[in-house]
């Protein structure tokens, strides 16, 4: 992403057209290291669908990505994360 707001990446995940099922917990973990240091440079995180799954297993795989690239504690991770949330950087519309 660039400071201008022009969107410069765009990672997809489908999950139910094709064969092999990528789902968008596969594409943060592929990623991890990019994604953590864009969270570091003060990069938004938007989680949007299926709150019975998706947004939770998405959850647990930003706490992972945060407690494995930022080499903090499962604890830690979690203040982080839930530090993101009171910024209003991680933002979540599921349903």
């Amino acid at each position: 992403m660039s400071s201008n707001g022009v969107l410069t990446r765009l990672d997809l995940a489908f999950s139910r057209d094709q064969a092999e099922k990528i789902y968008v917990q596969t594409r943060m973990k592929e990623n991890g290291k990019a994604l953590y240091a864009w969270l570091e440079e003060g990069g938004h995180f938007y989680v949007c669908g299926d709150a019975t799954r998706m947004a939770k297993d998405v959850d647990d795989a930003l706490h992972d990505i945060v407690a494995s690239h930022g080499g903090l504690s499962a604890e830690a991770a979690g203040d982080y994360v839930n530090g993101l949330k009171r910024a209003k950087r991680y933002l979540r519309d599921v349903y």
